[in-house]
């Protein structure tokens, strides 16, 4: 059984910040993108799994095998950080059978009808219900932008929603 160091929604999921930040402060050394349409790219696949650090393996699953890894084993051995683009990937995620202890909100790409709750983090309904359910089941969430951000419960951010 893997441990989870870090499990992150950030829409541009393998970035600098992450690649930076993320990784070397929870001393990943696998990297699973959970993205259905990542996984039909081979020209971005390729791109994601040289963006990584030195030593440190990606992995990229849709959201029902990322589901059927976790049931079966955990997503194997090892240190590993799960990075989910949004809200309806980590929704089909859950429904395929993923569980994760703790859910850090890291970056939610803006749009109409969405609302800043924190830094350039937005909401909109769909996320509130999506994220209050995956609460319910057992799931702590956070948001946090930067390592250096003191982390936010989601409880706390619903009150600005």
């Amino acid at each position: 059984m893997a441990e989870i160091v870090l499990a992150r929604i950030d829409s541009r999921q393998l970035h600098g910040q992450v690649v930076t930040k993320w990784i070397p402060q929870s001393e990943a050394k696998r990297v699973i993108l959970i993205n259905d349409e990542l996984v039909n790219d081979d020209f971005m696949k390729m791109i994601y799994m040289n963006a990584a650090p030195s030593g440190v393996k990606v992995e990229i699953l849709s959201a029902e095998e990322a589901g059927k890894k976790y049931l079966e084993n955990k997503f194997g051995i090892g240190r590993v950080l799960v990075l989910i683009p949004n809200l309806k990937m980590l929704e089909k995620a859950y429904e395929a059978g993923l569980r994760l202890e703790k859910l850090q909100v890291g970056g939610l790409g803006g749009a109409p009808n969405r609302k800043v709750v924190f830094g350039n983090i937005t909401l909109d309904d769909y996320d509130v219900e999506v994220l209050k359910k995956v609460e319910s089941i057992g799931t702590e969430i956070y948001f946090q932008i930067i390592p250096e951000d003191v982390p936010q419960k989601f409880s706390e951010i619903l009150k600005k929603y």
